[in-house]
């Protein structure tokens, strides 16, 4: 698997993922709430991993940035 997703990427996409599953996460008590920590845990993924599905579908390549 290839990296598409460039440092800055990463490093927002793992803020993004701590404020959500972090201690300071939202807590929404219905299908919200299921949302939240389903796009969280994605992020989380993709911002240790460096690739993105979606980036690939839509051709976007933020590597060298």
């Amino acid at each position: 698997m290839k990296q598409n997703l460039g440092r800055v990427d990463r490093v927002l996409r793992f803020a993004l993922a701590f404020w959500w599953l972090g201690p300071f996460a939202p807590m929404y008590a219905s299908w919200f709430g299921v949302l939240v920590l389903i796009v969280g845990w994605i992020a989380l993924l993709e911002s240790f991993m460096g690739y993105c599905p979606l980036h690939d579908v839509l051709g976007i390549n933020n590597k060298l940035q």
